[in-house]
């Protein structure tokens, strides 16, 4: 699925968010989207998933101007959103039973997924009975259920400690090699944007104009250590972060 962005601008009550915006993401691409907070990446996210409409401008896909929202779109928040009286293994059915699909065929598929991220065995535990990650991984499968042809990812693993989200990051990755769905992310994290993204933009404050484009090479593995680390560093400059200070902090942490 190909989504396209044109020209598109975003007020809230006389405060512009983002300012022609054009981009195409292509048809099983990755794209990372980083930036301040509160510089409009969410809401681009949004006008893909049909929850926002844009003050002017089009938002296209496939070529079709699209402005509703639709399960062929999924979009993913960074709290899991699972319903508390449910199982992890209702919660993730339910996007199927959402789309009229029979109760029994969603649960069996529900428990397919839950396997697929690494959650066999817990399908009849309730959120509250397993760790934040673990909810994460279901609201993964949840996403990934109804095979949606495009995924809309909105910090989805902003709120998990180091460990959990490298974790979590790898899963993802093999789901989006084998499902190959477009994917938009949102993310504050450069390593994981640098980690998961075919191309990178990197916005300015609000309003939410891109500052630059980066192109990884992932699947080919062609880039090199020293390449990427320079990637690194100059996102890091260009979003106002000293890659050095960083770098420095996180020694004395280790250190103390």
């Amino acid at each position: 699925m190909k989504l396209s962005f044109k020209n598109i601008e975003k007020d809230f009550s006389g405060l512009q968010v983002i300012k022609n915006f054009n981009r195409e993401i292509q048809d099983g691409e990755l794209v990372a989207l980083v930036g301040p907070s509160g510089c409009g990446k969410s809401t681009l996210l949004h006008i893909a998933a049909g929850l926002e409409k844009p003050s002017s401008g089009d938002f296209l896909v496939d070529g079709v101007p699209t402005l509703d929202p639709n399960p062929e779109r999924t979009l993913m928040f960074q709290e899991n959103a699972l319903y508390p009286w449910l199982t992890l293994g209702q919660n993730v059915a339910l996007a199927l039973e959402f789309q009229k699909a029979n109760k029994q065929v969603a649960l069996a598929q529900a428990r397919d997924w839950l396997d697929k991220v690494n959650l066999k065995g817990f399908e009849d535990y309730y959120p509250h009975q397993v760790s934040g990650g673990m909810r994460q991984r279901a609201a993964l499968a949840r996403a990934f259920i109804s095979q949606p042809k495009a995924l809309l990812l909105d910090e989805p693993f902003g709120a998990l400690d180091a460990l959990t989200r490298m974790t979590l990051q790898d899963a993802l990755r093999q789901l989006i090699r084998e499902a190959r769905p477009t994917v938009l992310l949102v993310t504050h994290d450069v390593d994981e944007a640098l980690f998961l993204a075919d191309r990178i933009l990197v916005f300015s404050s609000r309003p939410a104009t891109v500052l630059k484009e980066f192109q990884l090479s992932h699947h080919e593995k062609t880039h090199d250590l020293s390449e990427f680390a320079n990637m690194r560093r100059e996102i890091l400059s260009l979003l106002g972060i000293h890659a050095e200070k960083e770098e420095s902090a996180s020694l004395e942490e280790v250190a103390a």
